[in-house]
């Protein structure tokens, strides 16, 4: 497969899991129509995503657990012992028409994602990403976690080891939890310190399979670049992975709502560059991202980034339309940065001491130090 591949689908186009929860946004159809309004996503480079089957969910995800969630979307409703055992009908993972549905489409999206790159190349989802749930439980607004069933299933398709790589503001902590201990997946997480979910601490190995790099309030390009060049890289390098699974979480952009770092979405397109050349085979998906036009811009960013396509200063008048026509809790519209561009200026700054020392910390692991 020699060009990228785009995977969406119709049901994220209005679906919300609440009036006023942070997924109430419209972000995978912000992208797909920004990037055929730059011409930038023809036909023959979209699939759209099939919706996996319960048979295919309980290869991670509990039965019990995947029962429930399909019931609770058919009655619209859960008790208090569904809610209690399963995370079910909370305020961060509410009731709602496409509970079951949506999250079952964005695994089938990593799933078909696994398949296309079976003979190599990339391929973007940028419905999946959901990096909390887990085997029993919803968490953390993830019902399902997709990046674990991709993995699996590249595994299972005889992929002897695969990287994955999170550059959401939030731990990975389903992830990391699916894989404690594994010779064949290595999880690599930068995520800000002291965040919910609590986990990722610096020492925190999941029995020698993760390099957690939490990083403090205002982390910017600079510091980004460094984490890259002499941390992700060298330790996915090591590990000589056939597949990579880059979780592009949008939520560490300076303007995001729920964390507090400071990156461009320079960074995104940059790790996309840089991860490709590591393996045949390349994966990213979305995650988090709670400002629906700095997540359109920056995941179309990182489409043009896959597809070889160059990103103009100005965009033309259907593209900023696009962005025109967001909306966000009826907040007013953003400067005007965020809508008649795609890429943000460099946000760049000082490398902190205690940030090179605990890059050198991981790296040691490696045997080689910094």
């Amino acid at each position: 497969m020699s060009e990228a591949l785009f995977i969406g689908s119709p049901i994220y186009r209005g679906s919300i899991y609440a009036p006023k929860h942070p997924l109430s946004i419209q972000r995978v159809p912000a992208v797909i129509d920004l990037c055929r309004a730059m011409w930038w996503l023809p036909d023959r480079l979209y699939r759209t995503s099939p919706r996996a089957k319960p048979a295919a969910l309980t290869g991670f995800h509990s039965a019990a657990y995947v029962a429930a969630l399909q019931a609770a979307e058919a009655a619209q409703d859960v008790s208090a012992e569904v809610r209690e055992r399963h995370g079910l009908g909370t305020l961060s993972n509410p009731v709602f028409p496409e509970m079951y549905r949506r999250p079952a489409t964005a695994v089938g999206g990593g799933l078909l994602a696994a398949e296309l790159v079976a003979q190599g190349g990339a391929v973007y989802n940028p419905g999946g990403g959901q990096h909390h749930a887990m085997a029993d439980r919803a968490a953390g607004f993830c019902f399902l976690n997709e990046p674990v069933m991709t993995i699996r299933r590249l595994l299972q398709m005889g992929v002897s080891r695969v990287a994955y790589v999170d550059i959401d503001a939030h731990h990975g902590d389903g992830v990391e939890a699916a894989f404690v201990g594994s010779e064949v997946v290595r999880v690599v997480s930068v995520h800000e310190a002291r965040r919910w979910p609590f986990t990722g601490l610096l020492g925190d190995d999941a029995g020698g399979a993760a390099f957690n790099l939490p990083v403090a309030r205002g982390f910017n390009d600079t510091e980004f670049q460094y984490v890259l060049e002499e941390m992700i890289l060298p330790v996915v390098a090591d590990f000589r992975p056939e597949a990579v699974y880059l979780q592009c979480g949008a939520d560490a952009l300076a303007e995001d709502p729920l964390a507090h770092l400071a990156l461009s979405n320079n960074a995104h397109r940059l790790a996309v560059r840089a991860l490709r050349g590591l393996s045949p085979r390349l994966i990213v998906s979305g995650g988090g991202g709670y400002n629906p036009w700095s997540v359109a811009r920056c995941w179309a960013g990182v489409w043009a980034e896959l597809s070889g396509q160059a990103v103009p200063e100005r965009l033309p008048a259907g593209a900023e339309a696009v962005l025109r026509g967001l909306t966000w809790h009826g907040r007013a519209m953003p400067n005007e940065s965020l809508l008649t561009g795609i890429l943000d200026h460099p946000r760049q700054g000082r490398i902190s001491p205690e940030l090179r020392a605990d890059v050198a910390s991981l790296r040691a692991r490696l045997g080689h130090g910094v």
